[in-house]
């Protein structure tokens, strides 16, 4: 229960991916418009995930068609990502890289935005990625752990081992986003 008495809730959908969600937020609409619960260490201990929260960023993205990704951090400096979109759209990418899992090699995506609100919780051992869907998109992310540059990590894209249909052509790409080298799953 909020201090108004209502009871607020989060939505947490899982994906084709293990330990990969969407997370939405459960609205309580009334004459002022909605109040929605974007973040709750309770919530995400109830479902059996990561609940630690060390830095937040944002990436803002002025072209349709930018591609940041398929980023990652190797042990032991692996991060949870909870990404949402808080302007405009983006089509939002995990891939699963961790040998053990049972999906491993396999990708969950979701259409974030302004308007759905909706976020992607991206366990640790999955590279992220994203396609903007809209000019002018702002990207915001809570992680687990501070990001750490020796650690940082990445896979291409479009590596035909991971078969990720993007919804549209990529127009502005890093360098180094560009140059990750083919896996051998």
């Amino acid at each position: 229960m909020d201090a108004a008495g209502y009871a607020v809730a989060m939505l947490f959908e899982p994906t084709g991916v293990g330990g990969v969600f969407v997370v939405s937020p459960e609205r309580i609409t009334d004459e002022r418009g909605f109040f929605a619960r974007t973040w709750c260490q309770d919530e995400f201990q109830a479902h059996g995930l990561n609940r630690a929260l060390a830095q937040c960023n944002i990436s803002y993205n002025p072209s349709k068609g930018t591609l940041r990704g398929m980023h990652y951090q190797t042990a032991p400096y692996e991060e949870v990502k909870l990404v949402r979109c808080t302007a405009g759209a983006i089509y939002d990418v995990a891939i699963d890289l961790r040998p053990t899992s049972p999906t491993f090699g396999a990708h969950a995506a979701a259409v974030l935005s302004a308007d759905n609100r909706s976020m992607l919780y991206i366990p640790e051992g999955c590279a992220h990625g994203f396609l903007t869907l809209t000019d002018g998109t702002e990207v915001f992310y809570q992680m687990s752990a501070r990001f750490e540059p020796l650690a940082a990590r990445g896979v291409r894209f479009d590596d035909p081992a991971f078969g990720i249909r993007w919804p549209g052509p990529v127009q502005v790409i890093s360098q180094r986003d560009r140059g990750y080298p083919d896996v051998d799953l």
